[in-house]
């Protein structure tokens, strides 16, 4: 059986193939070439942006003696990206991200120019109808507070 095994005895110190050398060099060539290593930097420029994609931002509601106050973590958002609206007991979160990138020549000449629009939002239900002249919002340091005053129902009483 020794036999059937190819013999080494003239070089000991001669390394053995790895197996999977050749398929990790190519997998390794196939990520650091184009078209795929354009399109992984993409993917991480993508990744980078300040604005939350999908809903991705993180909403907390609580309820804190008479208000819902509601907290949206934004960071890297302006406040003229922030859109709420209202509609019946839902209270809507939109972030807006419109961006409009010109590459010019040595001569002012435009020869690129791409616009970028990203969209996320979210949506919270309340248990009753929102009351928007009396909703408060304010933004600082990447944080959005919205106060949503409590709606007191009729109690009804129940005759015997």
């Amino acid at each position: 059986m020794s036999s059937m095994l190819p013999s080494d005895k003239n070089n000991p110190k001669k390394p053995k193939p790895e197996p999977f050398g050749d398929l990790m060099k190519s997998m390794n060539d196939f990520f650091t070439e184009k078209p795929i290593k354009g399109f992984l930097q993409s993917i991480d420029d993508f990744l980078k942006s300040p604005l939350p994609s999908g809903a991705g931002f993180h909403v907390d509601m609580i309820e804190k003696g008479d208000e819902y106050l509601i907290t949206a973590e934004l960071p890297g958002v302006n406040r003229e990206q922030i859109h709420l609206n209202i509609a019946g007991n839902y209270l809507t979160i939109t972030i807006e991200n419109n961006q409009l990138e010109t590459a010019e020549d040595d001569h002012s000449q435009v020869y690129r120019r791409s616009f970028l629009r990203q969209q996320s939002s979210r949506t919270i239900s309340l248990p009753h109808i929102i009351n928007e002249k009396r909703v408060k919002a304010s933004y600082r340091d990447g944080l959005l507070k919205i106060r949503v005053p409590l709606e007191k129902g009729k109690v009804i009483k129940i005759d015997d």
